[in-house]
């Protein structure tokens, strides 16, 4: 098979799993491969050929790629390699999962970590962070009670070699409660002075919904999102810099990895905003998925109902705890941020006190609202918008200035984080409602933990968060992704 072309640019594929990122972040129709048609704008290198030009492209047997010259000599042509950081500078084509090589962000890499342990001049201290849709998935998918699946998947952690393991409790807790202030001062100051660009204040804790709004609507969408972090990048703002100053390690000595329900999130432990420029160090430095941690377990020949159980770390070290409890927040398993700041708002600008919000479904059942009203007049609107096709009617909604919500949790899954693209979906059959019912009730009647009862954030807040350091700890900032205007126009 022979290609007669000048130019050629060769990139590594690799697949990680069939079920792929978020909905939001697959918008092209794409081949097996990334052509420089599709806009990709890594700085490519190559060294020009010493065969001269006119020369042919053969496909060797092993799948290598060799230039032949016309006097018969044959010169390998080298692959380029692209990384999650690379996409997330990039408006063109490789946000998808099957395009996407994933070096830093596997369980080869993982486990690289955890075998250079024996090494004890490259032992590493490592925390591992574990959310709690993560464990549903696996101890539905093992017929087990979720806390017994994450005293199972503590136990499997500390056995290859972690040094701590911690659930995202405390996390999601600062989320919580730095959303709801947020909204609350947003809410104020439309009011006030009625700025635009202020209200709705969107979800910004699903790194799939926050890529598609930065490459694909920019500036105009951005001002809406909220500025705090997601509870994995709070966790990792936090775990660096603790254990480092508790432990008396270097940054660089300290190995973040965090298991999450969905491939997004490895985008978002690849972002700039969360590298440390001065130790070249990641918040988090590598992200696994539900469905990554069964398959290693199924390579490694391990049953999950054998592996002993342990015990969780409490919170953060010195810090008092009445023992490890398995506890989740009010609300959806998204992390219940409409939920919360609805109960909260409610109380703080109209003293309504409300245990309990009812979002009913509108159109479909990933478009739900809930109301407040005052002497019949509706007070706040908040909704809970799943999956793209409900935050492309969001967005077309907010461009013709007819979005009635106050807030809105945006997640780009169909059914929010309990159904995310690395879960792990049923052995047996089940219509797709019927399992996501299921997820949603094993949620729902997880015991509840209140955000500001939380002794790790009590100690946070009094010692780590004064008004100098809350935004590195809590906030981020986002950047439009402007489309390359000089994209390749060579076909194959």
């Amino acid at each position: 098979m022979v290609f007669h072309i000048n130019v050629i640019f060769l990139f590594k594929i690799s697949t990680m799993t069939s079920s792929g990122f978020s909905g939001a972040l697959k918008l092209t129709d794409l081949d097996d491969f990334i052509t420089p048609s599709q806009e990709c704008i890594k700085p490519v290198q190559f060294e020009k050929s010493t065969l001269g030009t006119g020369a042919k492209i053969k496909i060797g047997d092993d799948g290598s790629y060799f230039q032949e010259s016309k006097n018969g000599k044959s010169e390998k042509l080298k692959q380029v390699e692209i990384s999650l950081t690379d996409c997330l500078a990039c408006s063109g084509c490789i946000t998808s999962a099957e395009t996407v090589l994933v070096q830093q962000q596997s369980t080869d890499e993982m486990m690289r970590v955890f075998d250079a342990q024996k090494d004890l001049d490259n032992k590493k201290f490592i925390v591992v962070s574990i959310s709690i849709q993560s464990c549903i998935s696996i101890a539905i998918s093992n017929n087990i009670t979720v806390e017994c699946a994450a005293l199972k998947l503590c136990g499997y952690f500390k056995k290859l070699g972690a040094d701590m393991v911690l659930d995202l409790k405390f996390a999601e807790d600062l989320a919580l409660l730095e959303s709801q202030n947020e909204f609350i001062e947003r809410y104020k100051s439309a009011k006030a002075s009625k700025l635009q660009k202020i209200l709705p204040m969107l979800a910004s804790s699903c790194p799939g919904w926050v890529c598609y709004a930065e490459k694909t609507h920019g500036n105009f969408i951005l001002p809406y999102i909220s500025c705090v972090k997601s509870p994995q990048q709070i966790m990792g703002s936090f775990i660096k810099d603790y254990v480092s100053k508790i432990k008396n390690k270097p940054r660089t000595d300290i190995y973040h990895l965090t298991v999450m329900p969905c491939f997004d999130k490895k985008l978002e432990a690849s972002r700039e905003q969360f590298f440390d420029v001065d130790t070249q160090t990641k918040d988090v430095d590598c992200v696994i998925t539900s469905i990554e941690v069964d398959a290693l377990l199924v390579k490694q020949n391990i049953v999950f109902n054998n592996i002993v159980p342990e015990n969780f770390d409490s919170g953060l070290n010195n810090i008092p705890e009445d023992g490890f409890k398995l506890l989740t927040n009010n609300g959806s398993g998204s992390g219940g941020y409409a939920h919360h700041i609805f109960c909260y708002a409610a109380q703080e600008l109209f003293n309504i006190n409300i245990d309990k919000v009812e979002f009913k479904p509108l159109r479909n059942v990933d478009m739900k609202e809930a109301t407040l009203e005052v002497d019949g007049i509706v007070v706040l609107r908040f909704a809970i918008a799943n999956g793209f096709r409900n935050i492309q009617n969001l967005v077309q909604k907010l461009k013709n200035k007819r979005c009635p919500y106050d807030y809105v949790e945006v997640m780009a899954c169909p059914s929010g984080c309990l159904n995310g693209g690395a879960q792990m979906k049923p052995v047996e059959y089940k219509p797709n409602r019927e399992f996501i019912n299921i997820l949603e009730n094993t949620y729902d009647k997880l015991p509840k933990g209140s955000p500001s009862n939380n002794n790790s954030v009590k100690y946070l807040y009094s010692n780590w968060l004064d008004e100098n350091h809350k935004n590195d700890y809590l906030y981020t900032t986002y950047r439009e992704i402007k489309k390359n205007d000089q994209p390749l126009s060579i076909k194959w």
